[in-house]
């Protein structure tokens, strides 16, 4: 985590702005925290919990984790077979 990401996880998790998340990623300065807020602190917690030691990181509905880059096509191709597995094991009931 770069050194500054803590403080600004915690102002836009203050402001629950999109706004500010946007203009972390373009690298505009972000404002300090409006609030005390444990809510970052939770997340990362269980982000070691489940051994998340990067992002980005998707855990999808099988339990599956995506680590790093994932392309779109091959998302949607992940997602794809969860829907089919399900379907299958509806029509199985």
């Amino acid at each position: 985590m770069h050194e500054d990401a803590y403080r600004k996880s915690q102002a836009i998790q203050c402001e629950k702005s999109l706004q500010l998340l946007e203009d972390a990623f373009a690298k505009k300065e972000i404002p300090d925290p409006t609030c005390d807020t444990d809510e970052i602190d939770k997340n990362i917690a269980l982000a070691q919990k489940l051994g998340i030691t990067g992002t980005p990181t998707i855990i999808l509905e099988d339990g599956r984790i995506l680590r790093g880059l994932v392309k779109a096509e091959k998302l949607l191709k992940y997602i794809d077979s969860i829907k089919a597995e399900k379907g299958k094991k509806t029509s199985e009931k």
